[in-house]
């Protein structure tokens, strides 16, 4: 007896409050990162009206004086007021109209330096009593990674449909020849309907966006069906019973940190796989590489992917879980949810022989010290296939793990 359901998910434009506050931590980490690689940082930003507050833990190592002990100001080294204004103007708040304003926005800088006594577990510096001393996951903490064979990204199709709602958005209003009325605060939302565990239709369709005062809604609901939704969704997708529902309130003028407080980490499921695939619970954006909860579920997503690009399963989800300052998980688990080749034991053994899940291991197989962060922030960490620099979604593995599985 075959089995339907719906299953939705939602993406949020640049513009959204704390999509803001996610891109500005994450300019902040690159503009870090650009200096010095080994930069630690630990970057949180709240928004609201015309304020923004950033706040948080960063050390760039080599701009410390070890011989007295200190470290320059922050701000001697990076201008994070520039940063800030930077990365509001290129979201795109720059209206007059707008409260928020890259160019009259208030900064309050609270950035301090990390504390000595979480660096000393995550250093990779000799400790006493060790011959050897590697380097400590920054926290504990569960992660996960999925894939699944739903799209060309292998991503859940709910989440990627969304994503590409409110790419195309945001590439029309940056382009500004159509819809001028558009502004940066959006929401899309995609309900797939599901039979036997495979998507067959779109059943529905939200689009929220931000517009100037003096467009119609009538406008604003004819072109976000025929310029947006119909020319980026799977025709195939669309049905004649597929409903659309275009800013259903009527009305959306005030919008972005003017209309609703912004925080850095609050989107994780948007980040991730839109509710398909579970969260650890960890937020991303302004976190360095030591910090697991974003570089190991980076690590997650690149085996759970290059396990389905492999063809040892169509859906697969890893876990895997960190004590603070040690180097080794202290546990792996794989789930391919009954849709695999060979048993998920043997899929667990070959995930081991192939990948190493020690912080230093995943920094170095992703080459994650460079200033790549910002191009991860909107739009879903995973399934940007066209950007090498993002190397969590490379399928390099795949035939390694075919081999370790014979």
């Amino acid at each position: 007896m075959s089995r339907s359901y719906i299953f939705s998910s939602e993406s949020v434009g640049e513009g959204h409050p704390d999509k803001v506050c996610d891109t500005i931590s994450d300019a902040i980490l690159d503009a870090c990162l650009t200096v010095d690689p080994k930069s630690r940082v630990a970057c949180e930003t709240f928004a609201k009206s015309n304020i923004v507050v950033v706040g948080g833990e960063i050390t760039i190592p080599s701009l410390q004086d070890k011989s007295k002990g200190t470290t320059k100001p922050i701000d001697e080294v990076i201008n994070v007021g520039k940063v800030i204004r930077d990365a509001v103007r290129g979201i795109g708040y720059v209206n007059n109209d707008d409260v928020f304003h890259a160019d009259q926005i208030f900064i309050n800088n609270y950035l301090t330096i990390q504390s000595p006594d979480i660096a000393q577990g995550v250093d990779d510096a000799a400790a006493e009593g060790k011959k050897t001393a590697e380097q400590g996951a920054g926290d504990q903490g569960i992660m996960f990674g999925y894939a699944c064979d739903e799209t060309e990204e292998l991503m859940p199709a709910p989440i990627m449909y969304a994503h590409r709602l409110g790419r195309e958005m945001t590439r029309i209003r940056k382009e500004g020849k159509l819809a001028k009325w558009l502004r940066p605060d959006a929401k899309s939302q995609v309900s797939v309907e599901y039979v036997d565990g495979k998507p067959t239709r779109i059943v529905n369709v939200v689009i929220s966006t931000q517009h100037a005062a003096d467009v119609e809604h009538a406008e604003i609901e004819k072109f976000c069906i025929e310029e947006v939704i119909k020319k980026v969704l799977p025709a195939n997708m669309l049905t004649a019973e597929t409903e659309y529902l275009i800013n259903p309130t009527g009305k959306f003028v005030v919008g972005g940190p003017q209309g609703d407080s912004g925080l850095t980490g609050r989107k994780i499921i948007v980040d991730t796989y839109g509710g398909m695939g579970r969260h650890g619970g960890g937020a991303f954006s302004g976190k360095d590489p030591s910090k697991v909860d974003r570089s190991a579920a980076y690590m997650g997503r690149w085996v759970a992917k290059n396990v389905v690009a492999a063809g040892l399963a169509s859906k697969c989800e890893v876990q895997f879980a960190y004590a603070i300052g040690h180097p080794k998980p202290v546990s792996v688990h794989v789930d391919t949810f009954g849709t695999g080749t060979v048993s998920d034991d043997k899929i667990l053994d070959a995930v081991n022989a192939v990948f190493s899940f020690k912080p230093a291991d995943i920094v170095s197989q992703l080459n994650l010290l460079r200033p790549i962060y910002s191009k991860s922030t909107n739009y879903g960490h995973f399934g940007k296939i066209d950007d090498p620099d993002l190397t969590w979604e490379i399928t390099d593995k795949a035939e390694a793990l075919k081999a370790a599985v014979k």
